[in-house]
Parts: C-alpha cells; sequence; structure tokens
C-alpha cells in the first residue's frame, strides 16, 4: 500500500472523536499507511478489550485491499470479510444482526466469539471461524459501519471511488457471473447507506480513485 491521505472529521464518527483525530496533517497532504494504523491504534477499545476497525464502503472501492495492508500494521490484526457473513444477493440488511450477534457483542461481553461462513454456491451458512479476542479486529466490507455497530466500533473508516471504476473493479474480481448483480446490490448499497448516514460519521473518508479517477492504488483525500 502505498501514501494515503486522511480527512479529519471534526465531527467524529461512531462515538467521540478519539485521540488519534488530533494532529492529522492538514487537508490533502499524503501519509503513509503506517500513519494511518497509528491513527486506528490510538482509538481505545470499544467491545471488551478488541479494538475494532470497520472499514466501510460502496462495492470496489477497496475495503479488502486496504484492511488487508493494514492487518499486519496492526499486529496481524484478524480480517473478517463482510462477504461471508451476507446470506446471498439480497443479504445486506440481514448480514448487520449476525455481525452482533456472532462477532460484536459476544467481543463486548468477553464471550467467545464466532461467526458462519455464508457458502454462496450452496445457499446456507456453513463451517464456523472463531474470532478472537484480540487487541485489533478489521472489519471490512458494505453495512459494517451500521449505526447498530456504532457502539462496539473503535474507529469507522470510509472509502469511495467512481461509479464506473467501481464497477470494473467488481468485474475484474468476480467475474462476469458478477454483472447480472452489480446493479441489484448497488440498490441495496444506496438504500442502507442513506438510511444509515455512514459516510457522514466515519472518523476518516478516503477516496481511492487514483489520479484523475484511475486504478492507482493511492488514497487521496475527498473534495
Amino acid at each position: 500500500m502505498r501514501d494515503v491521505v486522511l480527512r479529519p472529521v471534526g465531527a467524529g464518527g461512531p462515538s467521540t472523536p478519539g485521540p488519534g483525530a488530533e494532529g492529522l496533517p492538514r487537508a490533502g497532504a499524503p501519509v503513509t499507511a503506517e500513519a494511518l494504523a497509528a491513527l486506528v491504534a490510538a482509538h481505545p477499545p470499544r467491545a471488551g478489550g478488541t479494538r475494532v476497525v470497520a472499514v466501510d464502503g460502496p462495492s470496489g472501492s477497496g475495503k479488502t485491499t486496504l484492511a488487508a495492508a493494514l492487518a499486519p500494521l496492526l499486529g496481524g490484526a484478524q480480517v473478517v470479510h463482510m462477504d461471508e457473513l451476507y446470506p446471498g444477493w439480497d443479504g445486506l440488511a440481514d448480514a448487520v444482526p449476525l455481525l452482533l450477534e456472532w462477532v460484536l457483542r459476544p467481543l463486548a461481553q468477553r464471550r467467545p466469539a464466532a461467526y458462519r461462513r455464508y457458502d454462496w454456491v450452496a445457499g446456507r451458512h456453513a463451517e464456523e471461524h472463531p474470532v478472537p479476542a484480540a487487541a485489533t479486529l478489521l472489519l471490512e466490507g458494505v453495512g459494517c459501519g451500521a449505526r447498530a455497530c456504532a457502539p462496539h466500533l473503535s474507529a469507522l473508516l470510509w472509502l469511495e471511488a467512481p461509479p464506473e471504476l467501481r464497477h470494473a473493479r467488481g468485474i475484474a474480481r468476480d467475474g462476469e457471473a458478477y454483472a447480472p448483480h452489480w446493479h441489484r446490490w448497488r440498490r441495496q448499497e444506496e438504500l442502507h447507506f442513506a438510511a444509515e448516514g455512514t459516510r457522514g460519521r466515519a472518523d476518516v473518508r478516503l477516496d481511492t480513485g487514483g489520479p484523475g479517477g484511475s486504478a492507482d492504488p493511492v488514497l487521496r483525500l475527498l473534495p
């Protein structure tokens, strides 16, 4: 992960601004992924002893890539992908309660946490995956920054990119089989984000479109 740009959000995110919200570079100044990890690490845990960081935003905005870059910088943090919780193409709304029931509330109550992976081929939830009560847990995927999750989140990161670029990324990642479902899923995203106000509650907002809207992985300040 190359340099990223952070946007300080004075109004705070899922909770009052953590200590990492102070001392950010001026808007538009580049900062390394290490600095972003340090920002996240400055927020205290709010799910028992676990610092939970949500990486949210529309499909194709780079959430998986950013979470993979941050995980080793945060002590090998585990990453939970919302794609493994959605119960099918119409399951965005149903995934948030599952995330709360299986992961966030058990961690907050210092109980064993585990989720059941959804098997998209078989059309049902399959094997169980434990979620250890580690220092930091990264959640990535649409919906992980929902208001219902907010009491357990230490930080909420929002990513976005131009629709055409996100669509191209989605097809490149999942193949042409994904194409018929793109608009169907996008409509769910639009309704969800409008109701949840996720972008406005984020601690950090990032544009992953690259200079001139290219596929460059550099993250930059949104206008």
